[in-house]
């Protein structure tokens, strides 16, 4: 049905039992055939510091990370809120991605904005503060269904598998409707 493409999936956390790397891993299950999901590790990179790029110093990290954005096709944020807003490794990687100037990795790649908090506002800040981001670096952004998960921590088993009910059919609902609308944006 779909020609093959690979999207990547950035979770904007580090911790070891993050619930966006739990939420990027069951998105990774719900692929549809033609495309692949990749989870794109945030985990080894500095803060930015454009004199890496004016010195010619760029750390073997954002090489990679950099080279590995480039070849994807679009991309999944998968996002928790720090303080109302995207957690400073997120927006790192934004900056890092954007960088040197005129050669953004980010540019033209479609993107849907996944945010998720333990309580009941499921990270609305976070979310529209990345898209803000996301208007500026010029990744046309899926607007329809908005993803918002509430109470995540009661999602998972003891597996960490997402466990099935109307959270697990809703992100399969958005995942579903984000390659439709990625597959259009790129016709």
């Amino acid at each position: 049905m779909y020609m093959s493409k690979v999207i990547g999936i950035l979770a904007g956390s580090l911790r070891k039992e993050s619930f966006s790397k739990k939420i990027a891993k069951a998105i990774v299950c719900m692929a549809p055939e033609g495309i692949e999901f990749k989870i794109i590790p945030l985990d080894d990179l500095p803060v930015y510091n454009q004199d890496f790029d004016d010195e010619n110093r760029v750390p073997d990290s954002y090489v990679a990370f950099r080279d590995t954005v480039r070849a994807v096709d679009g991309v999944i944020f998968v996002t928790p809120e720090y303080n109302r807003s995207v957690p400073g490794v997120l927006k790192n990687a934004l900056d890092i991605g954007s960088r040197p100037m005129g050669h953004s990795v980010w540019n033209g790649k479609p993107a849907a904005v996944f945010s998720n908090s333990p309580g009941n506002l499921s990270a609305f800040g976070a979310n529209h503060h990345l898209r803000q981001s996301l208007v500026f670096l010029n990744m046309p952004t899926m607007q329809q269904p908005e993803v918002y998960i509430a109470q995540v921590k009661e999602l998972f088993d003891e597996s960490e598998n997402l466990k099935s009910g109307e959270t697990k059919d809703f992100l399969k609902k958005a995942v579903n409707a984000y390659i439709d609308w990625f597959t259009k944006v790129n016709t």
